[in-house]
């Protein structure tokens, strides 16, 4: 974990439950084994309130309110968020707020509504009412100007469902475009931070198959690392060398780093580390499930920067994929897509679940 960090990679956990911060299992972790940061998704909130006892208490009081289940799932989740933020408020003010993050994501049905997201992204800050707090919001065609609209509101952003490089040089410029709105009104860009979520594991799964059904299975387990290598080189690119980053750094602001999202392996055949060990280096965070997180403490070889000076072989593992019949373009929409559809189906089944305690506890009382 000292090497990732001397590498300039912060290590987040991607999980979070009030099991976790009841029992002091959180605390335990970010002591015990490094970690500066939570991320969470639907996912992660439809399996920590579907199970256990943890939210009983809770439920019985939102059910006494005839709370709606979708307001009953935010004020859980917020609650957990803001107790997060709590335990990692020391990581943060020593860090600069840097690190020290906890992320709560908008629901994923608003993907495709500017409007709805920033709204529900605006009441969900106020809501945890912690700094430290970061508002996920994916980065569909259609919420790239509500990341512009909420960073101009001084509220910090964790941009999610990143796949293609094209669509993160979008995010890029929209982080600038919300920078410079909020610079425009007066906010104090210092307090502003942001991390762009680029999903790794999930590409090479996606690929991998289509090269399997191609009989091209020597390039497997390629394309994720140099997807991803390639993002970073943008980075250094639309943002570092950009006058307009430089403007913007100048008056204090933070510049929005590359987190590297879905690093656990699917393939078992894969080193279990590889999503990590590979995308070591300055400026970016790696978010991981604690099993993960146990193998890099275990057995990462992590030692040098694994992402400056990489472009023009990520872009010959890309040509390679095109030569071979690799419809690039058609990965990144089928990616998108069943991303965000991944999280409405775990959310609606969030709500499901949590409108059957709320009615159960309505019928105990």
């Amino acid at each position: 974990m000292q090497k990732l960090r001397d590498l300039g990679t912060s290590v987040w956990l991607d999980d979070l439950s009030r099991e976790r911060l009841r029992s002091g299992n959180l605390t335990e972790i970010i002591s015990a084994k490094g970690i500066v940061g939570v991320t969470t998704n639907p996912a992660i909130f439809a399996a920590a309130m579907g199970k256990g006892n943890a939210y009983d208490e809770q439920i019985a009081e939102l059910a006494a309110g005839d709370i709606p289940a979708v307001n009953a799932v935010f004020a859980m989740a917020s609650d957990d968020v803001r107790d997060a933020c709590e335990a990692f408020a020391p990581i943060y003010e020593a860090t600069g707020g840097q690190d020290g993050r906890v992320s709560l994501e908008v629901d994923p049905r608003l993907a495709h509504d500017r409007g709805a997201t920033v709204a529900q992204a605006r009441e969900l800050a106020e809501k945890v009412g912690r700094p430290n707090v970061m508002i996920k919001i994916p980065a569909t065609e259609e919420c790239l100007p509500a990341i512009s609209d909420v960073l101009a509101e001084g509220i910090s952003v964790n941009v999610t469902l990143i796949f293609s490089v094209s669509r993160y040089r979008q995010v890029c410029e929209a982080f600038l475009d919300g920078l410079e709105a909020a610079d425009q009104a007066g906010k104090d860009l210092s307090t502003i931070h942001s991390v762009a979520s680029f999903f790794v594991s999930r590409v090479d799964s996606e690929i991998d198959k289509r090269l399997d059904d191609l009989g091209q299975a020597d390039l497997e387990g390629q394309a994720a690392l140099a997807n991803a290598r390639l993002a970073y080189a943008a980075f250094q690119e639309v943002l570092l060398a950009n006058p307009r980053w430089e403007a913007l750094e100048a008056k204090g602001a933070h510049v929005q780093r590359p987190l590297w999202a879905s690093t656990s392996v699917k393939n078992p055949d894969y080193p279990d580390t590889l999503y990590v060990d590979a995308l070591a280096g300055p400026q970016t965070v790696n978010t991981m499930p604690e099993a993960t997180l146990d193998a890099v403490i275990a057995h990462s070889e992590a030692d040098e920067d694994m992402l400056s000076d990489k472009k023009m072989q990520a872009e010959l593992v890309f040509q390679q994929l095109d030569n071979v019949g690799v419809d690039l373009c058609d990965v990144w929409q089928v990616l998108e897509s069943e991303g965000v559809q991944k999280f409405i189906d775990s959310w609606e089944e969030l709500l499901a679940t949590v409108e059957e305690q709320l009615q159960a506890k309505k019928g105990e009382a």
